[in-house]
């Protein structure tokens, strides 16, 4: 008889998890990573909700063109406030930070992180920055976007701005010690047996992940720095008037972000290879090759950064190249889509709520990626640049792509945290009506783009109110769809069916420990001699 079988076992082990010492002290100087990984959770959501309660109030101000909600000044404040808490405080961490510190331990059989001080470090460096760009918004909040551009941002914007910037900049090194301590987790700590083409898929794109944020993110904290020292002291790099060049800030600020893209969605698609193998009941169709396409994109993703600067005055040449480089980027994205669907084929296909979140993943990621390909086009993007097109394309990556496949993982993963199962219909219902509502809101925002409505503004023509009141419509959709899931997970933890150790039927070292493990994982290192997602075809 196994744990599974004894009466209110999973109740004990949901205590001894949860509460077995349910002092803050104890949650505050925990080395666990299971438990760090529950604390990046609830921040994150934390400014998930205010970062969704600005868009509402952006969404709402577009219902008319007359802009009769919130004066100008304000509307900068609330689309500077929900791109920063989105971008810096929500996406990046989301699954890395969270999924990725529960699991990755338990996919490679190892006890912990390489470094469990470290690690509890980066949420107390993540929490620092997150209240710096608190306190920023408290005190006024900042009219420069969430790309800071200069010279506004270094010497005409109000002083929040460097409280703001200040805040990502801290948050930065929470990035930095996270992918660097899941390189060397990954390197050092994998069970006997896990050879690097034994690893799951979701462990080879936080690998690639984490590459980005060791390399690419000392580039941001240095472009703030930068900020920080010409607004502070007077020192001319980026502002024109005092010896400057503005378009140095966009080359060291988009080098940065546009890996920081991948660094969103790269863990995204590490999550849907394993949703799309354990409910297809198959190994994913050309393992090898999408495992070398999440290292592909990393590496490609420092390339591309000048189809951002088209209009910028850069040279004819550097964006003919910039441009062939960015198609070629989009090509080892294509391959994953690819394998994936090959997957699916003949699949033995279970509609569970992760599964649903996977598909939505794979459609609207595919619409964001093939309107890529317009705004990498040269010609076409002079007429897109900063368009509403722009945020559409963006979206549809970043919130379409990403956030269903963190919403995805997240119930995947969900009764092995907790050790309960949620009510699968109302998941499946919150997955289509998220689907639902995303698409009715952004995709409106690509004809008004083609149209030629600009962003960043809330006041427009009266010609494009209808799609405007289409979009806010789907924005109220979406946000019932986000609200769903926090009714019923919570729900869950009180009154949810006890889940056991592998309620789903999947492969991979973490489904071989209780739900939820025990504080250190395995009572023996296991042994792999299999490969990754050995399910025999055809089964249920």
């Amino acid at each position: 008889m196994n744990a599974d079988d004894i009466p209110g076992s999973v109740d004990t082990r949901v205590l001894n998890y949860l509460n077995r010492d349910y002092s803050l002290r104890s949650w505050l100087s925990t080395r666990d990573h299971k438990r760090i990984a529950l604390l990046y959770l609830a921040t994150i959501t934390f400014f998930f909700a205010i970062a969704a309660v600005a868009a509402a109030l952006m969404r709402i101000e577009l219902l008319t063109p007359q802009g009769d909600l919130v004066v100008s000044d304000i509307y900068n404040r609330l689309f500077t406030l929900h791109g920063v808490l989105m971008v810096w405080f929500f996406l990046i961490p989301s699954i890395p930070a969270v999924l990725g510190n529960f699991v990755l331990p338990l996919m490679l059989g190892a006890r912990d992180v390489a470094f469990p001080r470290l690690n509890l470090a980066s949420w107390y460096i993540f929490v620092a920055g997150a209240l710096l760009a608190l306190y920023a918004i408290v005190a006024g909040g900042v009219d420069t976007g969430w790309t800071f551009y200069t010279p506004y941002s270094s010497t005409y914007s109000n002083g929040n701005v460097m409280a703001m910037a200040g805040g990502v900049f801290i948050a930065g090194f929470s990035s930095i010690a996270t992918g660097l301590n899941f390189i060397v987790t990954i390197h050092q700590l994998r069970a006997p047996g896990l050879t690097w083409f034994r690893l799951p898929l979701f462990v080879w794109s936080l690998y690639a992940t984490s590459l980005i944020l060791v390399l690419a993110t000392p580039v941001l904290a240095i472009t703030l720095l930068l900020i920080m020292l010409e607004r502070f002291l007077g020192v001319g790099v980026f502002d024109p008037k005092l010896g400057g060049d503005p378009l140095l800030f966009q080359h060291l600020f988009w080098f940065y972000s546009h890996p920081a893209v991948y660094i969103m969605i790269l863990p995204g698609m590490g999550v849907v290879s394993e949703l799309i193998a354990c409910f297809a009941r198959k190994r994913i169709f050309g393992y090898r090759v999408v495992a070398i396409a999440s290292l592909a994109i990393a590496i490609l993703g420092f390339l591309v950064w000048g189809h951002h600067m088209f209009v910028s005055s850069q040279s004819v040449y550097a964006g003919v190249v910039f441009s062939l480089l960015s198609f070629l980027v989009s090509v080892p994205s294509a391959i994953k889509v690819f394998n994936w669907t090959a997957t699916l084929h003949r699949g033995s296909i279970r509609f569970d709520a992760p599964f649903l979140y996977a598909l939505g993943f794979l459609a609207l990621f595919t619409i964001g990626g093939l309107t890529g390909l317009f705004l990498a086009t040269l010609a076409v993007d002079v007429h897109l640049h900063d368009t509403y097109f722009v945020i559409a394309h963006f979206h549809y990556i970043m919130v379409g792509g990403m956030v269903m496949a963190y919403m995805g993982g997240l119930h995947y993963w969900w009764p092995k945290i907790t050790g309960r199962i949620y009510h699968d219909w109302a998941a499946r219902v919150a997955a289509v009506t998220i689907f639902c509502g995303f698409n009715l809101t952004f995709f409106p925002q690509f004809i008004l783009g083609y149209l030629g409505m600009p962003r960043r503004f809330h006041i427009y023509p009266p010609e494009f109110q209808a799609l405007n009141v289409i979009s806010t419509i789907g924005a109220g959709i979406l946000g019932i769809g986000y609200l769903l899931p926090l009714i019923y997970l919570g729900w869950s933890l009180f009154r949810g069916a006890k889940a056991g150790a592998n309620p789903w039927g999947a492969t991979g070292l973490e489904w071989t420990t209780p739900s939820p493990p025990p504080e250190h994982n395995f009572d023996v290192t296991p042994v792999v001699t299999t490969e990754a997602y050995n399910y025999p075809e055809g089964t249920e």
